[in-house]
């Protein structure tokens, strides 16, 4: 089983789109146990951090994401959610990847269109993608390019363009926004094993 949190601040519907695509069938929901027995699991989201946050506590959902072993990926604000303290909102995350978010370092914000990847490291993510490839970004806060970093890109700086640590895994982009790229990079998450 494939799941797509339901934080209640995400566009559900063009990630759930993109995974029917790849002919799986994903679950949206914030019920516990089913979250617990997926295979994969989508932490989506749009908005701020503090309001994110709030929401999956709110659903009770911050244990249960601390706790899973299989593979997860958070996605834009997912994937910031993922890390131990956002400067947006000034917020606690979920500390599942030993990083922190801040504001993009750039003269035009927020960082919106098509952008690279650069220092690509080896991951099953990333089979057969390269720098010639395209993703799309929206975001004003980045994890800042450190240990857990996979691949960078720029805008006014260098910074996280995916994350990883353990069995979790961010993208900072929008992979289900992102064209063949983007469900190639989906398709690498369900049906690859991380390393």
């Amino acid at each position: 089983m494939i799941v797509i949190l339901d934080t209640g601040c995400a566009n559900l519907r063009s990630l759930f789109n993109a995974v029917k695509r790849l002919g799986k069938e994903p679950v949206v929901t914030k019920d516990l146990a089913t979250i617990k027995s997926a295979r994969r699991v989508f932490l989506p989201g749009v908005g701020t951090a503090g309001a994110a946050m709030n929401n999956i506590e709110a659903r009770d959902l911050t244990a249960t994401l601390q706790e899973l072993t299989q593979p997860v990926m958070g996605i834009c604000l997912g994937m910031q959610l993922l890390t131990r303290y956002s400067s947006e909102s000034d917020v606690p995350c979920l500390g599942l990847i030993d990083t922190e978010v801040r504001e993009l370092n750039a003269p035009r914000l927020p960082h919106m269109g098509w952008n690279q990847l650069t220092d690509i490291k080896p991951n099953p993510i990333f089979d057969g993608i390269d720098q010639n490839h395209w993703f799309y970004f929206v975001h004003s806060f980045i994890a800042p390019v450190g240990p857990f970093t996979l691949a960078q890109s720029q805008h006014g700086e260098l910074f996280s363009a995916v994350i990883a640590q353990n069995n979790v895994i961010g993208a900072q982009f929008h992979p289900e926004r992102s064209g063949k790229s983007g469900a190639l990079m989906l398709k690498n998450f369900l049906e690859k094993e991380p390393c």
